[in-house]
């Protein structure tokens, strides 16, 4: 009977907390930014500064330095946000990518090395730590210090945030309000949501969107590759091509891909101040819309088009920036 009952405590103990991957040695000695992403939904209600304040302690005792703090849907709008955000940290000698990421059920610390480019992390394959509340979680990966030497001494006591202008900041990619050329002439390459084609690997740790399942991603992704078919079919007249693998800039030009049909979802007003659209009526809501756009490899241009058609449902705001294509005279002039 004693052994059943240790046996049970460990069966429970492992379905509360689980561990994976190998923490990077640069975290005991290099520093760290951190994005917050939290559910208002979960119990007790924290805002993502609250769960800043309350991850800080326990980033300094496992023996990180968590130098500044940001809400990760703000940082994850766009790769363009994200070469931003990175080129500033790169300034800053920034070695590691903490993610907390607060749901209804589960908290998770995520540690990866910063790649120093837009995708910030290597992958999603990241040494990470999952518990069921955020006190269990913080808990558990503070203990990491208990073992573990950190050369970094001179850390902060309180958790730091920081505001990043475009006066810190110098992004190689400008966002255009019209319409490119050459559509007819070059095809539409059209990366699949969740597959190695697609960047943005930091959304994965938004918490409406870490843990689903294998099963679950691929439904969706089958979901959206007919539902965006059904709108092209209607709306755009030229080729397009899916791309469901990573490929360079060379490989998709020598394959006629000149341009990318990018989905970027966060905040309304986020997503307009970054691309630097200016709300001609009311105030930009701060309900959570999907954006698309179209990206030029070869001038490593971002033609959002003539209208702001942003739109909660992706299949409107599909729909409306297909149209927007068509407008006559909302085309970039030739050279």
């Amino acid at each position: 009977m004693k052994y059943l009952f240790i046996v049970l405590i460990l069966f429970i103990s492992s379905a509360v907390l689980r561990a994976q991957g190998t923490l990077p040695e640069s975290f005991f000695d290099g520093k760290s930014i951190v994005f917050i992403s939290a559910d208002p939904s979960a119990r007790p209600i924290m805002t993502w500064m609250e769960v800043a304040d309350s991850v800080h302690q326990a980033l300094t005792a496992a023996g990180g330095d968590p130098v500044a703090y940001f809400e990760l849907e703000k940082v994850a709008l766009s790769e363009a946000v994200q070469a931003d955000y990175a080129q500033y940290f790169g300034t800053r000698l920034i070695k590691n990518i903490v993610l907390v990421t607060r749901q209804k059920n589960q908290s998770s610390i995520h540690v990866g090395p910063f790649t120093g480019d837009a995708k910030m992390i290597p992958s999603t394959s990241l040494y990470g730590i999952q518990a069921q509340g955020l006190e269990e979680t913080l808990s558990q990966f503070a203990g990491i210090g208990e073992a573990r030497e950190t050369r970094n001494l001179l850390v902060i006591d309180v958790p730091e945030f920081l505001t990043i202008n475009q006066e810190q900041i110098s992004s190689q990619q400008k966002f255009l309000a019209r319409n490119p050329l050459n559509l007819d002439v070059f095809k539409l390459g059209i990366p699949i949501a969740g597959s190695s084609a697609e960047t943005g690997l930091l959304s994965y740790f938004r918490y409406d969107m870490y843990g689903k399942s294998p099963e679950a991603i691929l439904a969706e992704q089958d979901a959206q590759k007919a539902g965006i078919k059904s709108i092209l079919d209607r709306e755009y007249p030229y080729d397009v091509e899916w791309l469901t693998e990573a490929r360079s800039n060379q490989e998709l030009i020598q394959d006629r891909i000149q341009f990318l049909l990018v989905k970027v979802e966060g905040r309304e007003a986020d997503l307009m101040k970054s691309m630097g659209v200016e709300s001609a009526g009311a105030e930009p809501s701060q309900q959570i819309v999907v954006k698309y756009y179209i990206k030029l490899i070869v001038r490593d241009e971002l033609y959002i088009g003539p209208e702001w058609d942003a739109d909660p449902d992706w299949r409107v705001a599909l729909e409306n920036f297909l149209k927007n294509l068509k407008k006559v005279g909302l085309s970039e002039e030739r050279p």
